[in-house]
């Protein structure tokens, strides 16, 4: 019994020992030093160039792959097929008048924001300032500004009078990416990355459509941009568009965009704003990369 009890006394003794040597011996810092903080997943990303999780800049054409009848040509008026219009909204895609706007000098209401990025042309980013991403589309010669809050700053305020790019803010969003476009890939396959999150207020009305399909300038805009690339090292931008409008909307509307990185800019080609006469006769839909 003696024995034993000197065994576990012993042992105990031992075991407090090694507790008391093994933070030394394993590199600890010593007493009283600060204990090093692991990284806090849920900290705000960093901002701006900066901040950047993934390179947008470059030159870009659309694939287009679906809604061929409503993106390369005209619809005529009324097809307003897909679009959540309410009856106020269906009242005036209804009302549509090609020659009107022309007349007015609207011929750009088809080139807004809520629009711009399903309107068949090349698309250009680049930084403007290391604080705003600049898109630049050969359609409609038009321009985006994305601007990156400063850390610590209130966010941006939409200023000024309202125009069919609106006024955009813009954040970077942490998530993984797996290269290219399989599902589910192995453990080794996903890499950090991130996405773009994009928000647009102060838009000039104008239209979903370039055959009158209308949005409001009570509309709202948010956009999700994510850059994947396939193993062949293709790199493509998938788009995600949200428009919301209480005004002819009833619920929002949700459309996906798909661009292929170009190696340079030599097919880039600026044209001003123009809407074609809507197609009438029949037609077959058919998937096609613009060219």
């Amino acid at each position: 019994m003696k024995n034993s009890n000197l065994i576990a006394r012993f042992g105990v003794a031992a075991l407090v020992s090694l507790s008391a040597i093994a933070p030394s011996q394993a590199g600890a810092p010593p007493a009283g030093a600060p204990r090093p903080t692991a990284p806090n997943p849920f900290a705000p990303a960093p901002q701006g160039k900066a901040g950047a999780m993934i390179d947008l800049t470059g030159n870009w054409v659309p694939v287009i792959s679906q809604d061929w009848r409503w993106r390369m040509m005209t619809p005529p008026k009324g097809d307003y097929a897909s679009v959540p219009l309410n009856p106020n909204g269906t009242r005036v895609a209804d009302s549509w008048d090609l020659a009107k706007d022309n007349a007015a000098g609207e011929q750009c209401k088809a080139f807004g924001a809520p629009a711009i990025m399903r309107v068949p042309g090349r698309m250009r980013i680049s930084w403007q300032d290391d604080m705003t991403l600049k898109l630049e589309f050969d359609a409609g010669q038009q321009t985006r500004l994305l601007r990156f809050s400063a850390p610590n700053t209130p966010p941006l305020q939409a200023t000024g009078e309202r125009t069919y790019q609106g006024f955009s803010t813009a954040s970077w969003f942490r998530q993984p990416q797996r290269r290219g476009f399989v599902p589910f890939a192995p453990p080794g396959e996903v890499e950090p990355g991130g996405s773009l999150t994009v928000d647009t207020t102060n838009l000039k009305a104008g239209y979903l459509r370039k055959n009158g399909v209308p949005y409001s300038e009570n509309a709202r805009l948010k956009e999700y941009v994510d850059r994947l690339q396939q193993p062949d090292g293709t790199e493509w931008l998938v788009v995600t568009t949200v428009v919301t409008d209480p005004t002819y909307l009833r619920q929002p509307f949700v459309v996906a965009t798909h661009f292929k990185k170009e190696p340079d800019g030599s097919k880039w080609n600026p044209q001003p704003c123009q809407t074609d006469p809507p197609v009438v006769e029949n037609f077959k839909d058919r998937p096609t990369g613009f060219r």
